[in-house]
């Protein structure tokens, strides 16, 4: 299992967007090899890693 990037509760930029979402929840997802993730604006969504992007 590969190393999780981005925490909950992490303020982070969707990339697409530039939007600034809180992550609430992540899960691995095995047979994909990777994390996904929940925010708070968008629930039913969940994006992976390579869609988010740390702030600083």
């Amino acid at each position: 299992m590969s190393q999780n990037i981005i925490t909950n509760g992490e303020v982070v930029i969707i990339r697409v967007s530039n939007e600034l979402v809180t992550i609430l929840k992540s899960h691995y997802v095995k047979n994909m090899k990777r994390y996904s993730y929940t925010v708070d604006k968008y629930p039913s969504t969940f994006y992976f890693e390579e869609k988010l992007m740390k702030r600083g």
